[in-house]
């Protein structure tokens, strides 16, 4: 799913455009606490990223941020909730590639990706790594794994943490720009997935830098390249799928915050330079550096032209694969 514009000018000109944050109290907003939906479990890159902007923003605007986490059906039962609630500025939601690609995945959706949410401001990006394990895969490179998978077509397998993820939308577009027969086995989330390419049971995966590093690390699994246009700043000296054999290859996994459609727009233009403000915290560039995760930043108008954007090439990728929900 190829970005539409750079995320790179993004977060340069994120920095260009910060400003001091104004006095908490301009406006009344916020005058109590802030709720923040993750619509996933915890423990996970999208609600660690919440967590730890969450807790800088609310030092900023002199109110709590109150993490709830509403997992269920990719993403849509927190979507929904956030799409229903009051647009006052007490309710947010972080979100991931899934706002984009769920219109595709699921017909009968209770809320509309772009009419029902205010776009805040793009937050992060954590790329997926291509890995496999080196006891059952000897590839060690993307021209070797795509010669593999055409000598071998369907015998390959590739696991992901469910149908519609960023990890089985890294894979499909590999597979549709390889020209190669490989099988996906999708897994309820990354942790069993994972377990699996570890113990042998499938052969490769597309999974995220959150999760892939300590076992690359430890030996356990052999990392091949990036998804990302960029290389990434947690494994730099691992080339992108592009600069390694596939040119024009790029999956982007992104996070992003927005509020109910509606908000006022003081109110998303302060919490868009919370937002921003606190992505330039040296203690949260500490904390996203950790798991992998790059900060962006960007104003509530370029995400609503990257999330639209990510809808059209998401729907291509999906509709030209007969991608559907099991």
């Amino acid at each position: 799913m190829k970005n539409r514009f750079s995320l790179t000018a993004l977060a340069v000109a994120a920095g260009l455009l910060a400003a001091p944050l104004t006095a908490a109290a301009q406006n009344g907003y916020p005058s109590r606490p802030i709720r923040w939906i993750v619509p996933f479990p915890p423990g996970g890159a999208m609600d660690n990223i919440a967590r730890t902007l969450g807790e800088t923003m609310g030092q900023m605007l002199g109110q709590p941020f109150v993490i709830e986490n509403r997992p269920g059906a990719g993403g849509n039962i927190g979507a929904t909730a956030v799409a229903r609630a009051k647009p006052d500025g007490y309710t947010i939601m972080i979100v991931a590639n899934g706002m984009a690609v769920n219109p595709a995945l699921y017909p009968d959706m209770a809320y509309d990706p772009v009419k029902d949410f205010a776009p805040i401001s793009l937050l992060a990006v954590v790329p997926n790594v291509l890995v496999a394990n080196p006891q059952r895969i000897p590839a060690k490179t993307v021209a070797e794994v795509i010669a593999l998978a055409k000598a071998n077509p369907g015998k390959y397998t590739f696991a992901s943490a469910g149908v519609g993820t960023s990890i089985h939308l890294a894979g499909e577009l590999f597979v549709k720009m390889a020209n190669v027969q490989m099988l996906h086995v999708p897994y309820k989330g990354s942790g069993p997935a994972i377990a699996d390419l570890l113990g042998g049971q499938v052969d490769y995966m597309f999974d995220s830098v959150t999760s892939a590093k300590p076992h690359i690390e430890a030996g356990k699994l052999t990392a091949i390249a990036v998804t990302t246009k960029k290389r990434s700043a947690a494994l730099p000296n691992l080339p992108t799928v592009a600069e390694a054999g596939l040119p024009g290859y790029e999956l982007t996994p992104w996070f992003a915050a927005f509020a109910p459609a509606g908000t006022p727009q003081a109110v998303i233009d302060k919490l868009n330079q919370a937002m921003r403000q606190a992505l330039q915290a040296p203690k949260v560039q500490a904390t996203l550096a950790s798991i992998g995760a790059e900060p962006i930043g960007g104003s509530p108008a370029e995400l609503r032209d990257y999330l639209a954007s990510e809808i059209k090439a998401g729907r291509e990728l999906i509709e030209s694969r007969g991608i559907k929900m099991d």
